[in-house]
């Protein structure tokens, strides 16, 4: 029950601001190209800023070891996600991407909090880091069917590989974090769920509400999303040590459809209002399926 209503939280919190940016774009307050500046700002600044902090932490021998079977644990799990989802809808680019991709932070991070410490969301850190770094390279090239989103330039060129990178060194070289740096950091990464939602509502008002429960597509990709998905993963992280970081790595793996998608679905000019209301209905359907799948993982394991 209790983490139910830590997703049921996370779930209104999320609502009102979607509810706030939809409000906005219907006033004209917010423009279309004010939403899509808004969507640069997340990818260019925002997320960067939230690998950065994720990575940069004191080095100590049970960090180094948790980071490393978290690292090996979050290829796994992302690495499975996107071929199922690429089997699944190679045709279907926009559900491709939604179903690969989770919403580790915003829903993740407080429901590994609340059951396992706050001390246990280092754990997923590597997830996250390389879930944006892969949204930006191979989710693009799925979403513009064009390879080129994926090279090499492309990739070392990305402000999320860069900042992953420089997390990495931060990280193992034991670079110290000044407090103005790191108050700066915390500031701009807070900002990380609010503009996404915001920037999500404005692409709601773009198209009609009722569509996101007429739709069956969205439903498909939903059960893929936070059943399929989650159960695969589950049988794949049995091969990982016993304890906490895996069951970490398995919540984040099981949130619903992250946001990202419809603001890179608006960056590349695909169907963004489809991709908006895929998110709306996975978060919703999450507020039963995340606390089953940690159920059944305490079962299997």
């Amino acid at each position: 029950m209790q983490n139910a209503m830590i997703i049921f939280r996370q779930l209104v919190i999320m609502f009102i601001y979607i509810a706030v940016g939809f409000v906005l774009f219907k006033t004209k307050t917010v423009s279309k190209e004010g939403s899509k500046a808004l969507a640069s700002v997340m990818l260019y600044l925002i997320i960067p800023c939230v690998i950065l902090k994720s990575m940069w932490v004191a080095r100590t021998p049970e960090n180094t070891t948790t980071f490393l079977w978290s690292l090996l644990a979050a290829v796994a799990a992302l690495g499975l996600s996107m071929a199922v989802s690429a089997v699944i809808y190679r045709r279907r680019p926009i559900d491709n991407f939604g179903a690969a991709f989770s919403n580790a932070g915003f829903m993740g991070i407080p429901l590994i909090t609340a059951v396992l410490g706050g001390e246990w969301v280092f754990s997923i850190t590597a997830l996250i880091a390389i879930l944006n770094v892969l949204q930006w390279t191979y989710g693009q090239a799925v979403l513009t069917g064009n390879p080129k989103a994926c090279s090499p330039k492309s990739i070392f060129t990305s402000p999320l590989v860069i900042a992953f990178l420089l997390g990495l060194v931060f990280f193992f070289a034991r670079v110290p974090e000044p407090k103005i740096i790191s108050d700066c950091l915390d500031g701009i990464a807070a900002l990380n769920a609010p503009v996404a939602m915001l920037v999500l509502g404005a692409y709601l008002a773009e198209g009609k509400l009722s569509e996101i429960f007429r739709d069956w597509h969205l439903y498909a990709v939903s059960a893929v999303r936070l059943a399929v998905i989650p159960v695969l993963t589950l049988l794949v992280l049995s091969l990982f040590p016993a304890g906490n970081m895996r069951l970490a790595v398995l919540i984040a793996a099981s949130a619903p459809i992250g946001a990202n998608v419809a603001v890179y679905a608006g960056r590349v000019g695909a169907d963004y209002p489809y991709a908006a209301r895929t998110v709306c209905l996975s978060t919703i359907l999450s507020v039963v399926t995340m606390p089953l799948v940690v159920m059944l993982a305490e079962l299997v394991w």
